[in-house]
């Protein structure tokens, strides 16, 4: 046994000058989440529809949740401790259950789905409660309210995945609204109090890493999803146009984020009195906006590669505007929160976007999604030239 997994207690140590480092078994942890993208976007291409939006946002939605609880929880415990190890292979089991689901949860699959989900996020924080209770007396209280909270959605998770149609749906709603309230509510229960953020003593440097590695893994099944289908194509100028388009957008959007705002946003949460209130905020809410922009980018391509001229479909233009815009609103309030001011850049790309839309009936779909990206384009290098250090 390493002396890193012998040690007395499951916490994990705090270096005062820099930042922890993500663990090699926090990474392999996340290549269950690359599958469960994947299996979202695959999903919505098929069911591109109001109901396929409303149901994807209730599934990607849930997929964050667990994900981003999960890396609240590995900043307070050492992922090189065996218990806790062994702990992320048993979420890696159910989230593996719960990727495979993912196409059919709201068919034949949504008690696999909701039993998966449920025993990741109630499993994972009675572990954590125990963990901590020899350690630290407010956030053992802290989990105590936070299990009350999902044993209480578990609840309406198991009723969904028992249920049908649009009462699953409502039980699932349900379900993933109590929990997104629950923090800003502080975990409230009677008889035990209210957390409040300061108890939330996480290490900010290693929380935005991992939020930022999320992007990445967003990001790269974008580039997975279109490389897969571009091999698949006959090689025809319009289909190298297209697949070069796509590239650009991701290469745009990791711009926008990486290469200011979050490293900025990293220096700020090490740097703040109250890092669980700006994790709460920057990281745990307003990320989901990035990762759904992403998806809804990655569809927008696929869409195009499939059919690049022509006449734009409604879903094709809702897709190619959507995703930017949501990706850029998410960079927008990111910005707003580590920073203090909203970037002028992303605003006037959300102008753009606003302009451009009335074009969808013009233009073909590769037209009009060149004209999407051309805009990120031009937010990153606004941006980037706008805070460009001044020579003296």
């Amino acid at each position: 046994m390493s002396g890193n997994s012998s040690r007395r207690h499951v916490l994990r140590p705090r270096a005062e000058h820099t930042h922890n480092k993500v663990s090699f078994v926090e990474l392999f942890f996340d290549l269950v989440f690359v599958f469960a993208i994947t299996q979202i976007s695959h999903t919505l291409l098929e069911h591109f529809s109001a109901l396929g939006l409303a149901q994807a946002a209730l599934l990607l939605g849930a997929v964050w949740w667990v994900w981003i609880y999960t890396s609240w929880v590995t900043n307070w415990l050492d992922p090189d401790h065996i218990a806790v190890r062994l702990m992320l292979f048993a979420l890696m089991f159910a989230g593996l259950l719960l990727s495979t689901s993912l196409p059919e949860a709201f068919g034949e699959k949504g008690l696999i789905f909701a039993g998966a989900y449920a025993a990741m996020q109630i499993g994972r924080s009675l572990f954590t409660m125990l963990s901590l209770k020899p350690h630290s007396l407010a956030n053992y209280r802290n989990f105590q309210r936070i299990t009350a909270w999902l044993v209480l959605s578990g609840i309406f998770w198991i009723a969904g995945g028992l249920a049908e149609g649009n009462s699953r749906f409502a039980f699932w709603a349900l379900a993933l609204g109590l929990e997104y309230v629950s923090p800003s509510l502080g975990f409230y229960v009677p008889g035990l109090g209210r957390s409040t953020t300061a108890d939330w003593t996480i290490e900010g440097g290693h929380f935005s890493e991992r939020c930022a590695l999320f992007v990445i893994i967003a990001l790269g099944e974008s580039v997975l999803v279109t490389g897969a289908t571009f091999a698949k194509l006959t090689m025809t100028p319009v289909i190298v146009l297209a697949f070069a388009n796509s590239f650009l957008s991701s290469v745009a959007m990791w711009w926008i984020y990486f290469n200011i705002g979050a490293e900025r946003a990293s220096e700020q949460i090490a740097r703040s009195d109250d890092p669980g209130r700006l994790a709460r905020i920057a990281y745990t809410y307003i990320h989901l906006l990035l990762v759904a922009g992403i998806i809804l980018v990655a569809v927008g391509d696929e869409f195009v590669l499939a059919h690049p001229g022509g006449l734009t479909d409604m879903k094709t233009a809702i897709a190619i505007i959507a995703g930017p815009a949501l990706y850029l609103l998410g960079n927008l309030f990111f910005k707003k929160v580590t920073a203090g001011w909203h970037p002028l850049s992303h605003l006037i790309g959300l102008g753009l976007l606003a302009l451009l839309t009335p074009l969808a009936g013009s233009l073909p779909p590769l037209g009009f999604s060149m004209g999407a990206t051309a805009i990120l384009i031009i937010v990153a290098a606004w941006e980037t030239l706008s805070l460009r250090p001044k020579e003296p």
